[in-house]
């Protein structure tokens, strides 16, 4: 699900907890290490987000928060800020030439550059937690 957050929006604060859990507690965050990726550079959207932005050609900054259940992913266009809902069920990860995250039949690449680099620990954590979530055993060693 796709939210434009530039203003308060009580839908997406209900829909987030309701979809992806809570945000983790400051005592979470600093027991597990952080929940949040730093800036990852956007290289491309799916077409229907692309059409919801109304997106132009200009520089696009994301990050990637987790939460209990799923992530949310925040970026903006402009002077708007949208968050994008994922829960773990419907998350798929790839990561080519592009590392680009899909869910729901929607999609967004980013550039492997020196940001994708420094987040590369975080998206490890982010596989991780969705293997632990899931209850996938079978991936594990």
């Amino acid at each position: 699900m796709l939210f434009n957050t530039s203003y308060a929006n009580k839908e997406f604060d209900h829909e987030s907890v309701a979809i992806v859990g809570p945000s983790y507690s400051l005592i979470q965050k600093l027991v597990n290490g952080p929940k949040g990726s730093s800036r990852l550079i956007i290289d491309g959207f799916s077409p229907k987000i692309q059409a919801q932005i109304k997106s132009s050609s200009s520089l696009h900054y994301a990050n990637i928060e987790l939460r209990p259940k799923g992530i949310i992913v925040h970026f903006t266009q402009g002077l708007e800020r949208f968050a994008w809902i994922i829960p773990y069920y419907r998350l798929a990860i790839y990561n080519t030439s592009k590392f680009s995250i899909h869910g729901d039949g929607q999609f967004i690449k980013f550039r492997k550059d020196k940001h994708y680099k420094s987040a590369k620990g975080f998206i490890e954590k982010m596989a991780q937690d969705k293997i632990d979530f899931l209850n996938l055993d079978y991936y594990q060693d």
